[in-house]
């Protein structure tokens, strides 16, 4: 009995080992894709300035977003439904390829048709023509967002963690080809994006056609409309907590800059970056753990939660201390000394990110039972509060109220989302005669 107790406590920890593995590789591709961007920001910098730095952000942010409401949030639906036995289901394939092209075809019309609008909005010094070609990164970002997620509902993890660093990193070489060879400006940035999604989305299709065993050939199906509406249900309920998130995060950054102005919102941004690579594990278990979980039984999937959750916890716990300590030194160091107002604040929204790493396994969970509604109901507390606490703190204390209402945000959003996940887990223990129940979508 004792020798079992040994195999069972060894493959525990084994697990354990290999979770750790696959959380810090992911990690690790998440911080190479902030050094591409944060590179390819200086090139871009140094060949437009700060007009092409702007443009750059914004062709970066809104594609995506357009491309991502336009297929009904498909990618945080992957991991769902390409994990087992559910991959297996006919016709989901066709199904989620039909998805894909229509929100691609969906979101590049819609892109043109406000062409006009996001040219007098956002790129006031550009040709409404030449906005109108940005349009084609809501289809190249498209295709590699889904090729990322499918990856990571395939539980490819290597694959994954290299789309993650390489959809920033290829930005570079191809804005510097097209540079060297006389585009500049809006056109250099276009290019430079459109050709480094092609070329990242290639290897990530490769990858799932490997997986996926399509070269054998199986003949080609209709899509199914009954399952395209379900896919389609879960990453609308899904995407809803995507939004709320971006709120949650960037609501004060337009409440502040519009209060106190740029100077000040630099320094808050800094702060608010610094403070943010403490969520990148929280942010990783949640991609790692949502594939595995969807996977499991549904005790299985419990169980696991269980025992990560602690673990979770106390390393967001030690990892915090450092933050704290070594906020000054490394803005000043990296910023100058004209940004030690941002210190104050950065120590702040540390303090809010405590509970992040819990709260990735726990937003894993919700999204690998099939509730990704919940997980946005979550969020969407986190959202009331921020509204109200930036407008009643902002405008009498400035930075330190933004700070202080983010960091009550952060841990409450972060709270709901365990209080959710052991709703949904004591619910499916308690459940039918069968001892688990089945999940209610919400």
């Amino acid at each position: 009995m004792s020798r079992l107790r040994g195999w069972l406590g060894a493959a525990a920890a084994a697990r354990r080992s290999h979770l750790v593995r696959v959380v810090a590789a992911n990690c690790s591709a998440r911080v190479l894709a902030i050094l591409g961007l944060a590179a390819a920001t200086v090139a871009v910098a140094r060949v437009g300035g700060p007009a092409d730095v702007g443009v750059y952000a914004l062709l970066r942010m809104i594609p995506g977003l357009v491309g991502v409401l336009a297929v009904g949030g498909l990618p945080g639906a992957l991991g769902y439904f390409l994990s087992e036995p559910r991959r297996a289901t006919p016709r989901l394939w066709p199904t989620l390829f039909a998805i894909l092209a229509g929100g691609a075809t969906l979101g590049t019309l819609a892109w043109l048709v406000l062409t006009p609008l996001m040219t007098s909005t956002f790129f006031r010094d550009d040709h409404a023509v030449v906005i109108g070609w940005a349009g084609a990164t809501v289809a190249t970002q498209l295709l590699l967002t889904v090729g990322k997620t499918a990856l990571q509902g395939l539980q490819d993890r290597r694959g994954g963690d290299l789309v993650i660093a390489a959809e920033e990193l290829a930005f570079l070489p191809f804005y510097v080809a097209a540079v060297l060879l006389g585009v500049r400006g809006t056109p250099a940035l276009v290019v430079g994006l459109a050709l480094a999604d092609v070329a990242v989305a290639a290897e990530a299709w490769r990858r799932v056609a490997r997986h996926t065993g399509w070269r054998r050939g199986h003949g080609v199906a209709r899509p199914d409309p009954a399952l395209a509406r379900e896919v389609l249900t879960y990453g609308v309920r899904g995407q809803v907590g995507g939004m709320i998130t971006l709120l949650n995060l960037r609501l004060d950054f337009a409440v502040l800059g519009a209060m106190a102005g740029p100077a000040v919102l630099g320094g808050y941004a800094v702060a608010s970056k610094y403070a943010e690579l403490l969520r990148l594990p929280g942010t990783a278990l949640t991609w790692v753990s949502y594939p595995m979980l969807a996977g499991m039984r549904p005790e299985e999937a419990i169980g696991a939660t269980r025992r990560m959750l602690p673990a979770a916890l106390v390393a967001n716990l030690v990892a915090a201390a450092p933050f704290v300590l070594l906020a000054g030194p490394v803005i000043r160091v990296l910023y100058g000394s004209g940004f030690d107002a941002a210190v104050a604040p950065a120590r702040l929204l540390v303090a809010g990110m405590l509970l992040g790493s819990a709260a990735g396994v726990a937003s894993g969970f919700l999204y690998g039972r099939g509730r990704p509604g919940l997980n946005s109901w979550a969020l969407g507390v986190g959202l009331a509060v921020t509204v109200a606490l930036d407008l009643l703190l902002i405008p009498v204390y400035g930075v330190m109220g933004a700070a202080f209402a983010s960091m009550v945000t952060y841990l409450l959003a972060d709270a709901a989302l365990l209080l959710m996940a052991r709703r949904v887990a004591a619910r499916t223990v308690t459940g039918p005669a069968s001892g688990v129940a089945t999940a209610v979508s919400t």
